[in-house]
């Protein structure tokens, strides 16, 4: 091949890229374009979305801190004999009476056991009276010079040992019965069953925890306080003039019976546990959410903590176990953000994390959904 050949091909082959690249920026152009008119159009959909601003409240009720219910008397039952679980009359919810019933385990060998017990008590006794006899006439006869002394302390030995025998019986059929009374667990005081962990047919061992139970007339909030220079001052003043809320369950704020605070702090948190004692009400239960408001108590570093911040209840999302609104972003797009919702206060929710003051939320969050 010479060299004018080797020319013309390599001039043919400049040409046919030269004719790609041109191709090929006439296919991306017209991309470019409809992409551009895309990218313009997402912050003008988001913004056609009815959005609404978190409201931002703050409370006169002072410096919320967050807890959680607890009972005063709350109880694990278990048992202190092994047995077989033979009736279990009571379930997760009910209410008992002190003394009820509540589980029975199979007694049969412990009554067996006590009723040999109480034989043997009646056998000791027909040996104490006869001995009792015995030792009476010997009293007698050696009164009236019809007996030896030595046959006296026979008799008053022999007497003796009916009677330790007898006393050793009856311990030993007190015994039985009160083993025997172990297969039965009742309720130690009126409550509500929080708990159940057996079954009919279980195996009860010594230890093993039975049910729970807890009095659902004294329950408390039980709050974590940080040792701040405020929270420090109403300490050394005695008492706190704090309130409780448990959202959900009582409306409003409510004022407790007792404020107690306990002497130690945490060594980690450098928190102390303030406990405030509720007055009995049917909605509230032990686990439940509940916040400790303290007037005067504020947080080191400047932070709100009597700001509140509330959504629309039209913009929560709930899909399963999903709470959730749609910020709109700065550029103007739709994003979905999980929330923890609180309670409600007419048409508005109460967010207590996932969303910041100054936000805006969509109203319509199908319609969020199907603009992303």
């Amino acid at each position: 091949m010479n060299a004018a050949s080797l020319a013309r091909r390599g001039v043919q082959a400049a040409a046919v890229l030269a004719t790609m690249a041109a191709l090929a920026a006439a296919a991306v152009l017209p991309l470019a374009d409809d992409a551009a008119p895309a990218a313009r159009r997402a912050p003008a959909a988001a913004a056609g979305l009815a959005a609404a601003d978190v409201v931002v409240q703050r409370n006169a009720a002072g410096t919320a801190y967050e807890g959680v219910v607890e009972a005063l008397r709350q109880t694990t039952l278990a048992a202190q004999v092994p047995g077989a679980v033979v009736e279990l009359p009571v379930r997760a919810g009910d209410r008992v009476r002190a003394g009820q019933v509540l589980v029975r385990l199979d007694a049969r060998t412990a009554e067996q056991a006590a009723a040999a017990g109480a034989a043997q008590v009646r056998a000791a006794r027909a040996s104490l009276d006869m001995a009792t006899r015995e030792f009476e006439r010997q009293q007698q006869m050696f009164v009236h010079g019809a007996t030896s002394q030595a046959a006296l302390d026979r008799a008053d030995a022999a007497f003796k040992t009916a009677q330790a025998e007898s006393a050793a019986q009856l311990a030993h059929a007190a015994a039985a019965k009160t083993q025997s009374e172990l297969h039965v667990i009742r309720a130690p005081y009126a409550g509500v069953v929080a708990g159940v962990a057996v079954v009919l047919g279980d195996m009860a061992m010594p230890g093993r925890p039975l049910l729970t139970l807890y009095d659902p007339t004294a329950l408390r909030v039980s709050a974590a306080i940080p040792l701040t220079a405020g929270t420090a001052a109403a300490a050394r003043g005695g008492s706190f003039a704090a309130q409780a809320e448990v959202p959900g369950a009582v409306t409003g704020l409510v004022r407790p019976l007792r404020v107690q605070l306990l002497p130690t702090a945490d060594a980690a948190s450098h928190t102390m546990t303030l406990r405030l004692d509720l007055p009995p009400h049917g909605a509230i239960a032990p686990g439940m959410f509940a916040r400790a408001w303290l007037p005067g108590a504020d947080t080191d570093g400047g932070t709100s903590a009597n700001d509140r911040l509330f959504v629309p209840a039209q913009a929560l999302l709930r899909r399963s176990e999903l709470d959730a609104v749609y910020v709109i972003g700065r550029n103007g797009q739709a994003l979905l953000r999980q929330v923890r919702p609180g309670r409600s206060d007419g048409n508005q929710v109460e967010i207590l994390a996932g969303v910041a003051a100054g936000e805006r939320v969509a109203l319509d969050p199908q319609a969020a959904a199907r603009m992303r």
